[in-house]
């Protein structure tokens, strides 16, 4: 996998995933490191969500494991609610309440999952929401943001239970193009703070530009992967070279 010297934060090993006995993830390995970021790329139906729903256990592995600082967390007896409480997963959708304020998004888990009192938790999201430029809609409801700043705040939701690891679900493919940036933007800042991140994404150039480490996913398998530069500048498998052709220019 990626040439480093660090024992790897997160490691997947022949995982299988199939719905029905239909298989969708046919032995996949992935290893993520300290301070990685490693993006997912792949055609939709290619197996990149259904990945990282198994990699936050919210799905079942049919086959295979998954290591999270070298505990194998898809043993049976793991609590997985604690798994989730270190791997952070954040959807294409928002999945920010809508009955709750901004603030109160970030703050429920916190007060809920971790027991920081009130004051402490609305520390903290205010702290997280000045880091995005939200301080002014800590008090607004999601359907008064952009799909921008509900994505942002989303995120913030996550990091603010300080996850080991982020997983980033296609977190810009519901925006509109004018508000892709400042999401990606965040992404930016979150890898220079040395955050873990798994990320499937169709934003090719942006996954060129931070990514640590690549996959492209077809049908289930990893067809190729590589350092960043030398997968988009140099794939080696002619599906690789075919679905690079195909992707319109992104980021």
């Amino acid at each position: 996998m990626t040439p480093t010297t660090s024992a790897p934060l997160l490691r997947a090993v022949g995982v299988h995933k199939s719905f029905n006995s239909v298989p969708v993830l046919r032995g996949i390995d992935v290893d993520l490191h300290p301070g990685q970021i490693v993006a997912l790329i792949g055609a939709s139906g290619s197996g990149k969500s259904t990945l990282l729903r198994c990699l936050n256990l919210i799905e079942q592995v049919s086959d295979g494991q998954v290591f999270l600082a070298g505990q194998d967390i898809t043993d049976p007896a793991v609590d997985q609610d604690q798994v989730r409480r270190r791997i952070g997963l954040v959807f294409q959708a928002y999945n920010l309440f809508a009955h709750l304020t901004v603030r109160e998004n970030i703050t429920l888990a916190l007060r809920k999952v971790t027991g920081l009192s009130a004051v402490e938790a609305d520390a903290r999201a205010d702290t997280l929401l000045a880091r995005i430029g939200l301080t002014g809609q800590a008090d607004a409801y999601p359907d008064k943001i952009s799909g921008g700043q509900q994505q942002r705040a989303a995120i913030m939701r996550a990091v603010a239970l300080q996850p080991q690891v982020l997983l980033l679900d296609e977190v810009t493919s519901a925006l509109d193009p004018e508000l892709v940036g400042e999401v990606l933007e965040l992404i930016r800042d979150l890898k220079v703070q040395g955050t873990s991140i798994i990320m499937a994404t169709h934003e090719l150039s942006f996954a060129r530009e931070v990514a640590d480490w690549v996959l492209f996913l077809d049908d289930g398998q990893i067809v190729e992967q590589g350092p960043a530069a030398q997968l988009f500048g140099n794939p080696q498998q002619p599906r690789t070279r075919e679905f690079l052709t195909r992707m319109p220019p992104s980021g």
